[in-house]
């Protein structure tokens, strides 16, 4: 379980293809923190560590390539990172589980006076778990939903997080992982049959 309020920023050693499936190596700054086993959120996805030394390793899966935008990673890039929850922690975000829901693509990520205007295309799947000042995670990141429009959801990004996560380096037309509030996802199983 995670927060989505990014405790660090990584960057990516080497993306290694393994037939269908693939190993991440990131720089992490609390590599030396890390064990065996532990959960990471790299982009808001919940990766397993499985190799610590010069770089923190983790194996990805063929159906994480198929689900996130992971895949798409080359070395030198700058991921969102973030520790699991420890029991006592304070909860600052909202519960996010590290479960990509989806992928979408930034159409804008403008300044706009001290803060930043992000405009993200939602696929159908996650634009029906979404509503005004509701919660969506952006690669990581805990989020509020300032407009929801037809196909896509637009964000206030404040300075302190423009500047302590990736969308310092984001792109437009870049892709992103989404990962839909877990109550949402909760009440649309129970009430969609």
């Amino acid at each position: 379980m995670f927060t989505g309020l990014i405790e660090a920023k990584g960057r990516v050693a080497l993306m290694e293809n393994r037939g269908e499936q693939a190993r991440l190596s990131l720089e992490i700054p609390f590599s030396g923190e890390l064990a065996l086993g532990e959960s990471v959120a790299v982009n808001g996805c919940c990766l397993t560590v499985t190799e610590i030394g010069e770089t923190v390793s983790f194996d990805l899966l063929a159906q994480t390539l198929k689900v996130t935008s992971l895949g798409q990673l080359s070395a030198g890039e700058i991921v969102n990172l973030e520790r699991a929850l420890a029991i006592g922690d304070r909860l600052g975000g909202h519960f996010v589980q590290g479960h990509v829901d989806d992928i979408g693509e930034i159409l804008d990520l403008s300044p706009m006076g001290q803060d930043y205007l992000l405009k993200v295309k939602l696929p159908e799947s996650i634009h029906a778990l979404c509503l005004d000042k509701g919660s969506l995670t952006i690669d990581g990141i805990s989020l509020t939903i300032a407009e929801l429009k037809d196909e896509s959801a637009v964000f206030w990004i404040t300075p302190h997080t423009f500047a302590e996560t990736h969308l310092g380096e984001a792109q437009i037309g870049q892709t992103v992982n989404l990962e839909a509030d877990l109550l949402a996802k909760y009440v649309q199983k129970l009430t969609v049959r």
